[in-house]
């Protein structure tokens, strides 16, 4: 059984029209964000661009937005996020926007209306740093980078 989190979330004047980020299916964990640009932008192959979404939000204390890749988008156009997640943190108030890298040979037009990224909502856990001489000894060590042949 999942929780529900009411977060207040503000138009902006590029993203009337849109729809605000939702669910595409009851079980779905990620909403879709779509691209509130006024005119297409073209991101040319290796290029990048930053997508305004048309929003701004307030997250409850302890929550972060996470910013996804579409997994469509990446399979069939080479769209990623280069910062994956891209995170959104509870005390941010600006606009959301996506930074979009074209992996692929060709190039792509972002559109207005676009699902052009996906949006979880997750917990945050502050870390207390308890600082020792010594770690407890373990099977892999200090092994890093390929050390367990995989």
């Amino acid at each position: 059984m999942s929780a529900e989190h009411k977060v207040k979330i503000r138009r902006l004047p590029h993203g009337q029209g849109l729809a605000l980020p939702e669910y595409a299916t009851k079980g779905a964990a990620g909403m879709d964000l779509l691209a509130a640009v006024d005119k297409p932008v073209n991101i040319r192959p290796a290029g990048r661009a930053l997508i305004p979404t048309g929003f701004s939000i307030a997250l409850p204390p302890g929550f972060e937005l996470q910013v996804r890749p579409r997994s469509g988008l990446a399979l069939k156009h080479g769209i990623v996020i280069p910062n994956s997640p891209g995170t959104i943190d509870e005390d941010y108030r600006g606009e959301v926007c996506v930074i979009v890298l074209n992996a692929s040979e060709e190039h792509f037009l972002v559109t207005r209306g676009m699902r052009i990224a996906q949006a979880v909502l997750a917990p945050v856990h502050r870390v207390v740093w308890d600082e020792v001489e010594d770690l407890d000894e373990t099977a892999r060590g200090t092994g890093g980078f390929g050390s367990t042949g995989h």
